[in-house]
């Protein structure tokens, strides 16, 4: 199937950059967002009117309440032909409910969450995780493509969430290993340039200390990827190991961080931002 009709719901700072791309593709493109952003080209003020007809219906909210209300609007649109790509960051437990929504109306569904923040969104280098049967992914394939760097088909059903929460609590974790050994530095005298030029020659070094260097420098937390969303990911990734007997005390402890981040009205901003939770920080006197 040569996808060409696509409706993006979800327009926040990856959908709209989704969107974009493959209006800028030529693609018929359908953007809708709860709150409505008249001015985005194409904008669709209904939900349903966007996917009534789409081949390819890529959903990309914030969590699975949002998405159980994009699915109450749109459901009775949907039919054979379609494919509904969910890659809102959810919990396998939510993937496999709402796949059998979805299936009933004889619409496919595909789990496709993402790694990639908004600089990777705008770029077409987001990573797809992928979880459902090779023909629904053969299918949406020319569409993703163009959004994406690789395309990772993880297994059945589930496999992709569970997997796209373990990447999210293993960034979650090194970022706060990074704010703590920055805020450290910082404390003692050190510059953050001598902390970031002696991070760049040891093995800690990550993807993660590359994307946040510049924003901890500037002390820049508009968002990339939101406290409150980083928060969300983490409750779902300890929800699923309780599902399977399963306790992650590390993922426990970063997860209080966050919700102190909420607390202090953070929600909005990027997760690097938790740095100014240490700030009062002092080294002990001996």
């Amino acid at each position: 199937m040569q996808t060409t009709k696509v409706a993006v719901l979800g327009l926040g700072i990856i959908g709209s950059a989704w969107a974009r791309n493959l209006i800028e593709d030529g693609l018929d493109v359908r953007p809708w967002n709860r709150t409505p952003q008249p001015d985005f080209p194409h904008f669709e003020a209904d939900a349903a009117t966007a996917a009534d007809g789409a081949d390819l219906i890529i959903i990309v909210v914030a969590d699975p309440k949002a998405v159980e209300s994009v699915l109450d609007a749109i459901e009775p649109k949907l039919g054979a032909g379609q494919i509904v790509v969910q890659s809102s960051t959810i919990s396998a437990h939510w993937s496999k409910q709402f796949a059998e929504r979805v299936e009933k109306t004889g619409a496919r569904f595909l789990e496709a969450p993402f790694t990639g923040s908004k600089l990777a969104a705008q770029a077409r280098q987001t990573v797809y995780y992928l979880g459902g049967d090779e023909a629904t992914l053969s299918d949406a394939r020319p569409v993703l493509e163009r959004l994406s760097k690789t395309i990772l088909h993880i297994g059945p059903l589930g496999t992709a969430s569970t997997l796209k929460l373990a990447m999210n609590l293993n960034i979650a974790a090194i970022a706060g290993a990074l704010n703590e050994g920055l805020t450290l530095c910082r404390q003692s005298g050190i510059a953050d340039e001598t902390f970031f030029d002696a991070l760049h020659q040891n093995v800690s070094r990550s993807g993660v200390s590359d994307l946040k260097e510049p924003k901890l420098i500037a002390q820049d937390y508009s968002p990339q990827f939101s406290v409150k969303h980083m928060e969300k990911d983490l409750r779902l990734a300890l929800e699923t190991a309780r599902e399977i007997g399963l306790e992650l005390p590390e993922t426990q402890a970063v997860r209080s961080v966050y919700q102190q981040g909420l607390a202090s009205d953070m929600g909005d901003a990027d997760f690097s931002a938790l740095i100014q939770l240490l700030d009062s920080l002092k080294p002990n006197a001996d």
